[in-house]
């Protein structure tokens, strides 16, 4: 009997020096898996966000593409998008995913009446 009260007095005191390993342990590795879940996260939703507005588009909107070209969609095919771009309304085809932005056009024709008026 005497044993097993010596033997559960060492555990005991073996718990309070388990527990502070355990604790200065999780502080060093939680930053850690914060520094990549984040960002992995924000990426997730960023390109959600992408894919939608690639869903999206529809001819007449104003885009600008990831080289700097603005023009407007002529037509949607697939993964293809032909804008006319400039005053002679020239076709380029370029891939979908080449879209950096698009503005919706809806809107500044609502503008555009409101001033005229």
């Amino acid at each position: 009997m005497l044993e097993f009260i010596l033997a559960s007095t060492d555990a005991a005191s073996e718990a309070p020096s388990f527990l502070g390993q355990l604790g200065s342990t999780l502080i060093f590795i939680v930053p850690l898996i914060l520094l990549f879940a984040l960002p992995y996260f924000m990426n997730r939703k960023r390109d959600k966000q992408m894919k939608e507005m690639l869903d999206n588009m529809k001819v007449g909107d104003n885009v600008r593409t990831i080289g700097g070209i603005y023009g407007t969609i002529h037509q949607v095919k697939d993964d293809r998008i032909t804008l006319a771009v400039g005053p002679d309304k020239v076709k380029i085809v370029f891939a979908k995913g080449a879209i950096a932005t698009v503005e919706n056009t809806e809107d500044e024709k609502t503008l555009e009446e409101g001033t005229d008026k």
